[in-house]
């Protein structure tokens, strides 16, 4: 029985040079079989005492999945979040998780400068009317009138910062883990005193038991009279009751999710005009899921080129 690589992201090309010399050291690569996100119980079924490592997407190795994996030894994530993961667990069982940070920065960035342009000038929504025979011409604003506030200013949030400057906007930031709180384009502010001063908010920082609904009623109600709320990170940051109250009441003018606590999204956002709703396509440009593919195929080659070295030298050192 040959040891196996499980990739799990819903689409992987396996024609490349990483994953052929992973091949080359006698593994063989197993696929997801669903073309989609894989359940907790689907990855744990998947991960059979064959499996030594997996290329994973975002499905939900938790530690009940983590202990059924006998033989895995590595994780190489296809992106840079790491909640997915139960790290706790991942410790304890002596598996080595690698990531992708810098890959999906450009595409989820570009994204949020899309979806921001797009809630000041009504453009998804001036499609929608205008297909149904409607014409109506509601006044927009200007990004570069605007303060725009980024709440993690990581290696997507700093890009953020650095597009929306281009259009002269100011940008006030907020990172707890930010190593140098310093920035030629943003001036770092307590959390408070950005979503009382940022006309529109982004969000970019991992979920975390301290995270999640970090966005919940009371801070939305913090948060300027017509703010606009951009979420590209992760679904569970957001209270999304709470934000449909807002947006149903017109405190808030007006969001943009591209992430959601439950995936695929059917809920009861989608029955409001004033945001825009994409599926969960932050990295999803060509060029950067090459990158990341490249990236986190390396990453397990490297893995499994230098444990294999290691072997060596301890069988004839």
């Amino acid at each position: 029985m040959s040891d196996k690589i499980l990739i799990t992201t819903s689409n992987f090309d396996l024609d490349t040079p990483e994953i052929h010399a992973i091949e080359k050291t006698g593994h063989e690569v197993i696929l997801n079989p669903y073309g989609r996100r894989l359940t907790e119980d689907e990855v744990r079924e998947l991960l059979s005492p064959d499996i030594v490592g997996m290329i994973a997407g975002v499905e939900p190795l938790t530690r009940n999945v983590i202990e059924k994996a006998e033989n895995l030894r590595v994780i190489s994530r296809c992106g840079a979040g790491l909640d997915s993961i139960d790290m706790a667990a991942a410790n304890d069982f002596g598996i080595t998780v690698l990531n992708t940070p810098d890959a999906p920065a450009v595409a989820v960035a570009e994204l949020t400068i899309g979806l921001i342009l797009d809630a000041l000038r009504g453009i998804s929504l001036q499609d929608r009317a205008l297909r149904e025979k409607g014409w109506t011409r509601p006044m927009g604003g200007l990004l570069g009138a605007r303060t725009v506030g980024i709440i993690g200013f990581g290696h997507i949030g700093s890009h953020v910062a650095r597009y929306a400057a281009g259009f002269g906007t100011k940008i006030l930031a907020y990172d707890t883990f930010a190593s140098q709180k310093t920035s030629d384009i943003a001036e770092f502010v307590e959390l408070d005193d950005l979503l009382s001063n940022a006309d529109i908010i982004s969000l970019h920082i991992p979920i975390s038991a301290d995270t999640h609904h970090l966005i919940n009623r009371a801070r939305l109600q913090q948060m300027k009279k017509g703010a606009i709320l951009i979420n590209t990170a992760r679904g569970g940051l957001v209270d999304e009751q709470a934000l449909y109250e807002n947006l149903k009441s017109n405190h808030l003018a007006g969001a943009a999710l591209d992430v959601y606590k439950e995936e695929p999204y059917t809920g009861f956002l989608t029955k409001l005009d004033n945001i825009t709703l994409t599926a969960h396509i932050g990295s999803y440009a060509k060029e950067t899921r090459i990158k990341q593919e490249t990236e986190a195929a390396g990453n397990l080659l490297s893995y499994i080129v230098n444990t294999s070295s290691q072997k060596d030298n301890r069988i004839h050192g």
